[in-house]
This record gives C-alpha cells, sequence and structure tokens, in this order.
C-alpha cells in the first residue's frame, strides 16, 4: 500500500470589521491613564505595519466575535454551504489566548459550528500554535486516521490590549508612585504590534481542486524548541522574578493580578532582538538543511511570518551570511497590511498569495514560523499541484 499525502485544498480567512490606520489605534484600543503612548510612534516606524484588524467595535468599543465565533467563522468561509461542514471528521485549532482557560479552543469552536460529532484538538502556544495544529492535521491525514480535516490560527489579541486592562495597574502607580501613569514597555511594545484575524485550511489524502486557488501539498514540517538553552521571551498570565522563572497568575494575589496586569501579554524586548534571528531562524535553518537536504534554489516563494517589519533585512542579512540567499523578489508577506496576527499569519499570508493568481504548479513554498515564547521555530515545506 502506498504511503498517503496530504494537501491543504482550500483556504479561507476572517478579517474582522474595517482595517485600523495607525492613527486610529487608541480610538479603538483607549488610552492607558487618558494619555497618549510616548511608544507609539517609534515603535510604528519600526514595525512597518500601516493597517491592522481588531474584533472590536470602534464606535462601541464591544467585540463582534469572541476568539471561538472568530475562529468558527473561518471555518464557515472555507465552508460556505452549511451541508459542506458536516464532511468534517477532524477539527484541530490554534491560538495563543482562548476565550477561557478551560475547556479548549477546540470544542468551543464545534460548538459554535454545531457540526457533528468529530475529534477536536487544541494546540497551546503562541504563533507556532498555528503550525502545531497544522502538523497534527497533515499527521492526521498522511496516517490514514481522517479524510477531512480542517485546521486553523486565530487571535484576538486587542481584547487583552484595551486600556482599560491597564487602568489597575495605572491607578497604582499614580498611588504608589505619585507619578504620571505608564505601563511597562514590554506591554506598551505589544499594543501596536499585535492584531487580530483567524485563518483555516482544509486538509485531505487527495488534491481536489475545492477552489480558485492552487492546491498545496504538504512535503513536511519541522519544529523545533530552544526552551532548554533561553529563558521565556513572551508571556501571558505571568510575571518574571529577577531569575527569569516565570511566576504563574495562580501564585498571585487576586489584588496583585489588577495591580500589575499580570493577565497582559508581555515580551522582553531584549532578549528578543538578541535571540529571535540567530536561533529560531539561522541556527533551525541549518538543521532542517541538513535533515531534509533542502537547497535554496529549489524555493520559489519564502513566506517568513516576521512579527515586525525590522527583522525583515535581518533574516535576509542571516540567509547571505549562511550561503543560502533566497532573492527578495520571491518573498511574500502581508505584515503591512494585515498586522502581526500571531498563529493565524501563515494561514492569512498563504490564503492570500494563494489566492493572488501568481503561484503555478509545480512551484515549491518555504515557510518559516518563529515564537518568543521561549524561543520556538518552524519551517514548513509546500508544493503546488
Amino acid at each position: 500500500m502506498s504511503e498517503l499525502e496530504a494537501y491543504i485544498t482550500k483556504t479561507a480567512v476572517c478579517l474582522p470589521n474595517q482595517p485600523v490606520g495607525n492613527d486610529e489605534i487608541e480610538n479603538v484600543l483607549g488610552m492607558v491613564g487618558g494619555k497618549p503612548s510616548r511608544a507609539k510612534r517609534m515603535i510604528l516606524r519600526r514595525n512597518g505595519i500601516n493597517q491592522r484588524y481588531y474584533v472590536l467595535d470602534p464606535e462601541t468599543g464591544k467585540p463582534v466575535y469572541n476568539n471561538a465565533q472568530l475562529t468558527a467563522e473561518a471555518v464557515r468561509n472555507l465552508f460556505p454551504q452549511e451541508k459542506e461542514r458536516e464532511s468534517i471528521d477532524c477539527l484541530v485549532t490554534g491560538t495563543t489566548m482562548p476565550d477561557q482557560i478551560a475547556p479548549n479552543h477546540a470544542v468551543m469552536v464545534h460548538g459554535e459550528l454545531k457540526i457533528p460529532p468529530c475529534e477536536v484538538i487544541a494546540t497551546s502556544g503562541i504563533c507556532l500554535s498555528g503550525v502545531t495544529a497544522l502538523k497534527y492535521a497533515y499527521m492526521a491525514v498522511k496516517s490514514g486516521e481522517h479524510r477531512t480535516v480542517v485546521t486553523t490560527g486565530s487571535e484576538t489579541a486587542s481584547l487583552l490590549l484595551r486600556a482599560s486592562n491597564f487602568e489597575g495597574e495605572s491607578r497604582h502607580k499614580v498611588e504608589a508612585l505619585r507619578k504620571k501613569p505608564e505601563i511597562a514597555f514590554e506591554k506598551d511594545f505589544l499594543r501596536w504590534l499585535l492584531s487580530d484575524g483567524a485563518g483555516a485550511f482544509l486538509l485531505e489524502p487527495e488534491p481536489i481542486a475545492r477552489a480558485e486557488q492552487p492546491v498545496l501539498k504538504i512535503e513536511w514540517v519541522e519544529i523545533l524548541s530552544y526552551a532548554n538553552e533561553l529563558e521565556t521571551c513572551m508571556y501571558a498570565g505571568a510575571e518574571k522574578d529577577p531569575n527569569g522563572r516565570l511566576i504563574g497568575w495562580n501564585l498571585h494575589a487576586g489584588h496583585e493580578i489588577l495591580q500589575r496586569s499580570v493577565l497582559s501579554i508581555k515580551q522582553d524586548v531584549k532578549l528578543l532582538n538578541e535571540n529571535v534571528v540567530p536561533i529560531t531562524f539561522t541556527q533551525t535553518l541549518k538543521k532542517v538543511i541538513e535533515k531534509k537536504g533542502l537547497e535554496a534554489g529549489e524555493i520559489d516563494y519564502f513566506l517568513p511570518h516576521i512579527s515586525s517589519m525590522y527583522f525583515y533585512d535581518k533574516v535576509y542579512d542571516a540567509l547571505l551570511e549562511m550561503g543560502f540567499e533566497i532573492p527578495q523578489e520571491k518573498w511574500f508577506t502581508n505584515l503591512s497590511t494585515k498586522g502581526n496576527t500571531g498563529s493565524a499569519s501563515i494561514y492569512i499570508m498563504l490564503d492570500e498569495l494563494l489566492k493572488s493568481g501568481r503561484v503555478q504548479s509545480g512551484e515549491k513554498l518555504l515557510c518559516f514560523v518563529p515564537e518568543s515564547g521561549r524561543f520556538s521555530s518552524a519551517f514548513i515545506l509546500l508544493t503546488a499541484v
């Protein structure tokens, strides 16, 4: 019996509301302590993002979707007819911050979709949670366990980035320090970086063309963690102690959770800048080249999930230093127009590229997805058929 293959036969996304320009961000998210951020302009200049999407209604400030609803909408866009959705026999979801601690995100999405009973799996993490979901789906199809698998990546970061979430910390600082309220840069930095969106892929064992877009054969998905070497860089629901260890939310008193914005998402920017390219890109790509025999000349499209355009040239320079140049005319990113949607980014990038009409049969696509949580990385090789 020949080995089964796994193909991405259709893609879809859900980008909520209208795009939000740089000058409109604080109108939607609000101003912490009633004052505009002093870091905003500098951060936006460096990250190169011009617009993004939020689930928050700009008029009311209320969310039009929670995470499960946004993810379900992407799946509905994958299957416009309700009857089609009944064929799903496995649903795999990845996200950074689900709507609740328990139950998991996948069962909540299943509940929103109201499709018949099926296997549901949720993968956790940050940007890589969308890739680990994809890898589970890929292995489920290749093993013959399932024939119609849907995998998703989704984020509703704006719900965490609202100014109201930092008011407890802001007031506490005013009372304790008697100075102007400012939230720590590690938190403010992410308010101008992260945005909302969801993407969905349909995986099947045959290359059935289900839409006006190329079908992609998944050649392989490689994932590596460097948590044994580096401390935590990006985190939520915890605080770092002086030794770099995380103290989880459940070890904090209730008042501390509010005063320190413990549940907010944070990033150690210095640790990120020092390690994200050399570890998640260079070191991992070298291992992938050695294991898979990957050659730069066979790559027709390179899709890097970079959190900021600040890293764009740094990744290119790393390729040159390795002697593995992929010319920038082969690169594709929509960071400037779709924002950094974390685990959904690679889904949203691939969907746009495939629907652009540019990808031709036989062309190979290399995807790179890093995660700064505790420094993990993934590379994916796809072939258009």
